[in-house]
């Protein structure tokens, strides 16, 4: 009765016009200057809307006739667009590249699919997409034209890097956080001592220590692949910040539900498989949103130690002099791209946090 008799005398909720009355009407000088920060963000998104659509070139055959206009060339994007999104993979195979990049793309869409959360589904279905990638991009596995991966490059190697990592490191980033919680001193202070000394390092130290100094310290024949070396590093980069923000999702579980597990009979893997790791994977949500979208931003980091992914095409796309004055046009292109992705991402994860929110009441 308390409660219903609080919801029935609570105040109504204020409206829109109402919050912004009293928060940027209140006074008159709130009102002025809500007036002028207006017009004046008004006034700076019709500039960019003028530079960016109004003003702008979309089908000019060349160059020379971009100086002529009064806003952007999107021009550039249309004649350099093969560059940007395949770097330096052979022109007359660009629908292998085409495919892989949708193979991954089709992957990740799929595996947001309740229908999919399931150890066995997820698993053949990152199976399916990483070998449909693999065999379309290298070829010679089914008959087609070898094609090496230093010739990979552009959008689809940003996202089989981002794909590869991601996979790669989440499981290992469990892993290390369990063993950081073993009883056993020798591994917990190891995984310990790991995990610091990956996470007090940059990125790109580590990926220059797989890319450069690992094939001088090792023999040759433990060399590898440059990129597989390059992933393998950047996924446990990944893991090693991941299993803290699992380490953060063991801390909020009260020990309390490993005493009622085992009072109810059950194994320490099923308590943990049952009971502790659904709340973990549910606590720890907003972070692991948060690294894989820092991780889909750093793999343009990978351009310094020689991959040509979708950065590196885009400053070899205005690298030319006829295009070179229009590198603006092909960093919006490419931010755009970024965009997509990271807010898709970022949006995913809020209806990820609004379902396990329901789910826990």
């Amino acid at each position: 009765m308390t409660d219903i008799a609080a919801v029935v005398s609570a105040p109504p909720k204020p409206s829109l016009l109402e919050v912004l009355r009293s928060r940027a009407f209140a006074t008159k000088t709130d009102s002025l200057l809500t007036v002028v920060f207006l017009a004046l963000i008004l006034y700076l998104v019709y500039l960019a809307l003028d530079w960016a659509l109004f003003g702008a070139v979309w089908g000019a055959d060349s160059a020379d006739l971009c100086p002529q206009a009064e806003g952007a060339c999107w021009s550039v994007v249309a004649a350099r667009h093969r560059l940007i999104l395949f770097g330096l993979y052979p022109y007359e195979l660009h629908w292998r590249s085409t495919l892989a990049c949708v193979s991954i793309v089709a992957t990740v869409i799929l595996s947001c699919l309740p229908y999919f959360w399931t150890a066995r589904r997820l698993s053949a279905l990152w199976i399916v997409g990483f070998a449909a990638y693999y065999l379309l991009m290298e070829g010679s596995p089914i008959g087609l034209e070898q094609v090496t991966t230093d010739q990979w490059g552009g959008l689809s190697l940003t996202l089989f890097l981002f794909a590869s990592v991601v996979l790669l490191g989440m499981p290992m980033g469990l892993g290390l956080a369990l063993a950081r919680r073993s009883k056993l001193p020798v591994i917990s202070l190891g995984v310990s001592i790991l995990i610091d000394f990956i996470r007090s390092l940059p990125l790109l130290t580590t990926l220059f220590t797989a890319a450069v100094v690992v094939p001088i310290l090792l023999p040759d024949w433990l060399h590898g692949d440059k990129i597989w070396r390059v992933i393998v590093a950047f996924a446990l980069f990944f893991a090693c910040y991941q299993a803290e923000v699992f380490r953060g999702g063991f801390q909020a579980i009260h020990k309390g539900q490993f005493e009622a597990g085992m009072a109810l009979g059950l194994s320490a893997w099923r308590i943990m498989d049952k009971i502790v790791l659904p709340q973990v994977f549910r606590h720890a949500l907003p972070g692991t949103i948060n690294m894989v979208v820092v991780t889909f931003k750093e793999t343009a980091i990978v351009i310094i130690i020689g991959f040509f992914d979708i950065l590196a095409s885009a400053n070899a796309a205005f690298g030319t002099g006829e295009w070179a004055p229009y590198f603006l046009e092909v960093y919006a292109f490419v931010g755009l791209i970024y965009w997509v992705f990271i807010f898709s991402l970022s949006q995913y994860g809020e209806y990820l946090k609004r379902r396990m929110t329901v789910a826990a009441r």
